[in-house]
């Protein structure tokens, strides 16, 4: 199938305007495409859809696509931009709507599905795959699938079971991702340097559970002077938050595997950063642990020390996440960063935010550079 956008018009009497890809279209089946859309219906809104069968016989199924304004600009509060945003949302539907109405290998099995990685099922479902229409639009394709990319991991990282994605898999998952480029270090830091670095916020939440905590840290090398200031991102990653002695309802506990959302965005953002050799220096830290309620958990009422001596007072377990970035960001400084950001799925309630932040934040952490 193929997919096409078109813009609406700036003014509400004007005519809406293809992409290029689908001028290209237009032109290559003779202006029956512009034909089609004039006479079956008002000018798409942005989101909706009109599907055509027949018009060329390499493609089964043309869906156009309304995508908004063309100048809807850069949204300043969110730090993106608004026009790219709609095509990246409408492609992504509009081609698993297509992949979902051509059975494929006889038996209409469907690439437009939920996370089934850990799935039997995963075996008979086929992949969606992407190209572009216009080839001469291949380099900037290619750097959009490095972006996708990029999001995907940290979506990988936030729905993946807690079972799977433990504080060491994390690690590990991080540094194979990173294994082939030769300006990016890796340091996995166990139990016994964290020991060493006096982060006693950090070990007080790692402490309940039989899962030894982790701090990851990552050099990205790609300025042109190593020596410069680099960026430091800091993220969360509790890898499953139970809430600790403040127990959270069972209801919905599961969704807690995405409580490392901080750490798996800050991760992929550098992935991505050495995936498109961005002249910039980054460094990621990512405090990795589970909270859980064992034995030697905390208790609420428990005064801790981080690592800049500060006592604190514990008085909700399920507060962990300050803990993990107190001692996190006071490790920050020894770089003479740049700037000094921090992720964390931070929340009052139940769940922290779902899996499309990922791409959310994402956009806006590679957005500063």
């Amino acid at each position: 199938g193929l997919v096409l956008g078109i813009y609406s018009s700036e003014k509400d009497e004007g005519a809406a305007q293809f992409t290029s890809a689908g001028d290209a279209f237009d032109r290559l089946v003779s202006g029956k495409l512009r034909e089609l859309l004039s006479v079956c219906g008002p000018p798409l809104k942005k989101g909706k859809t009109r599907i055509f069968h027949g018009l060329h016989q390499d493609f089964p199924s043309v869906v156009v696509v309304g995508l908004g304004k063309k100048n809807a600009g850069v949204n300043d509060q969110e730090n993106w931009n608004e026009g790219k945003e709609n095509i990246r949302a409408a492609v992504a539907d509009v081609s698993v709507f297509i992949f979902s109405i051509n059975p494929i290998n006889g038996r209409g099995k469907t690439a437009g599905r939920s996370f089934l990685s850990f799935s039997s099922l995963d075996e008979t479902n086929p992949v969606l795959l992407a190209s572009p229409h216009i080839p001469a639009e291949s380099e900037a394709w290619q750097k959009g699938v490095l972006y996708a990319e990029g999001q995907n991991l940290a979506r990988y990282l936030m729905e993946a079971p807690a079972n799977y994605i433990t504080p060491t898999k994390f690690a590990e998952h991080i540094e194979q991702k990173l294994r082939s480029f030769s300006n990016v270090k890796v340091h996995i830091r166990p139990e016994s340097w964290i020991v060493t670095q006096q982060m006693g916020a950090f070990l007080s939440v790692a402490k309940g559970s039989a899962e030894p905590p982790i701090f990851l840290e990552i050099h990205y090398l790609g300025g042109a002077n190593t020596n410069d200031s680099p960026l430091v991102f800091v993220g969360k990653g509790v890898t499953f938050d139970s809430g600790g002695i403040s127990l959270k309802p069972s209801s919905g506990m599961d969704a807690m595997r995405a409580d490392m959302g901080g750490a798996a965005t800050v991760c992929s953002a550098i992935v991505t950063a050495a995936a498109l050799n961005l002249p910039l220096n980054i460094i990621g830290l990512a405090p990795l642990c589970e909270n859980m309620p064992g034995g030697k958990a905390n208790k609420p009422g428990d005064v801790v020390r981080a690592k800049n001596g500060k006592t604190i007072q514990v008085d909700n377990t399920d507060a962990e996440g300050r803990l993990l970035l107190a001692d996190a960001l006071c490790y920050a400084h020894n770089f003479n960063a740049r700037a000094i950001v921090n992720a964390a799925t931070l929340t009052g309630k139940q769940s922290p935010f779902p899996a499309h932040f990922a791409s959310q934040f994402f956009v806006s952490l590679t957005g500063l550079w």
